[in-house]
């Protein structure tokens, strides 16, 4: 084998190995299953929910009370 085909081979083997690598990890993370019902309830309880904070009230303090 001559230089120029080896190198052709080494990169044509890695370009494989990296398009495989990304189908793999990407076919992983479609099928990641749902929450349950019960897990949603106690992730919004610890995280709370997604819904906006309320609107700050005249005379309210915007600093923690330590």
């Amino acid at each position: 084998m001559t230089r120029p085909v080896l190198i052709a081979s080494v990169c044509v083997v890695i370009t494989v190995i990296a398009v495989t690598s990304v189908v793999l990890v990407r076919g992983e993370r479609s099928a990641a299953p749902q929450m349950s019902e019960e897990q949603r309830a106690k992730r919004e309880k610890f995280f709370g929910t997604g819904k906006a904070l309320p609107p700050i009230e005249k005379g309210q303090e915007m600093r923690p009370r330590w």
